[in-house]
């Protein structure tokens, strides 16, 4: 489904309200990935822009999870992560994850995204993911060029196809049949990162009944960070989220309840955004904006960092029940 206009109410969310108008020419769209892949890939997306809106803007995104993105037909990239500008952007490349937020200036064309969550990074690569942390590599250094042309072919053969998902399940779904002896602890601390208020790591560590040196090995391994900041970023983020979505943006009762006041999470927002929130909501975010919402319609979480996998398991389900 190609959205240009985002119906706030499909997310089940009454914070999410309202509507939003993207402009003329841009477009944005999020599709499920299959039943058996929905562990290892968070979502498939399309970012399109053409006409006035493929002259050269800047958009922001969120600090998020590895990605693999190819282009199509695009003019130059410019990607910012922190103080580190990655141009030009190669047709395939690897986002590793990151936390930071991500600037990017683009000149219109066609952007396709695929997430990849731990558990997917775990069977897709032999690589450590904090190898790529708060970088963009050409696809082909992270996962050989081999997929990388078949990648690129198979999306320049359905260029006029209004889904991705066929050709991407079709793709993905073989590389992804070997599991992981690692993914019961992945899991776990993947399922860890979603709960309000868990922000020490020893705790965490006794929650997942192991070492604090063992969950450090398996968050640098497939999650890309050290735990410390992946718990960081999820309280961040879920504080973030209802910040942008509140009617009150001065309201600070909306965030995580671990944090000790105000003055705690601006000093997290200076280190996962470079600013604080008040200025990053000051910046233009059109496709950011919308993929939050059509996000958590489509995949039931608004952004990659917080993926809820349960909820996106009933969201397919509920998908193939209306088919």
């Amino acid at each position: 489904m190609i959205i240009t206009t985002v119906d706030r109410q499909s997310a089940d969310n009454p914070d999410l309200a309202g509507s939003l108008i993207l402009p003329p020419g841009m477009t944005v769209q999020y599709e499920q990935p299959g039943a058996g892949l929905i562990d290892h890939i968070t979502g498939y997306h399309v970012y399109g822009a053409e006409g006035p809106a493929a002259m050269s803007q800047v958009d922001w995104f969120l600090p998020g999870t590895a990605n693999i993105r190819v282009t199509q037909n695009a003019g130059p990239i410019e990607i910012s992560i922190g103080r580190r500008t990655f141009s030009p952007l190669p047709e395939a490349s690897l986002f590793g994850p990151t936390s930071r937020a991500i600037r990017a200036e683009t000149n219109g064309g066609v952007m396709i995204g695929i997430g990849i969550s731990a558990l997917g990074w775990a069977r897709l690569s032999r690589r450590s993911a904090e190898d790529f942390h708060n970088r963009i590599v050409p696809l082909s250094e992270a996962m050989g060029q081999e997929f990388a042309d078949r990648l690129v072919t198979i999306l320049s053969e359905s260029a006029v196809s209004p889904t991705v998902k066929p050709q991407l399940d079709e793709l993905l779904r073989p590389m992804l049949n070997l599991a992981h002896p690692d993914e019961p602890m992945i899991r776990e601390f993947a399922a860890l990162l979603m709960v309000e208020g868990v922000i020490d790591v020893a705790i965490a560590a006794r929650r997942l009944g192991i070492s604090t040196h063992s969950l450090r090995r398996i968050a640098t391994r497939y999650f890309g960070l050290v735990p410390k900041v992946l718990l960081m970023r999820a309280r961040f983020l879920r504080s973030l989220i209802k910040f942008m979505t509140s009617k009150d943006r001065r309201d600070y009762s909306v965030i995580d309840s671990s944090y000790h006041d105000a003055s705690h999470f601006l000093r997290d927002s200076n280190t996962f955004l470079g600013m604080t929130p008040r200025r990053f909501l000051s910046l233009q975010r059109p496709f950011l904006d919308a993929s939050i919402h059509v996000r958590a319609a489509v995949l039931g979480s608004a952004t990659q960092a917080l993926h809820d996998f349960n909820l996106a398991r009933e969201l397919v389900e509920t998908s193939r029940r209306a088919e």
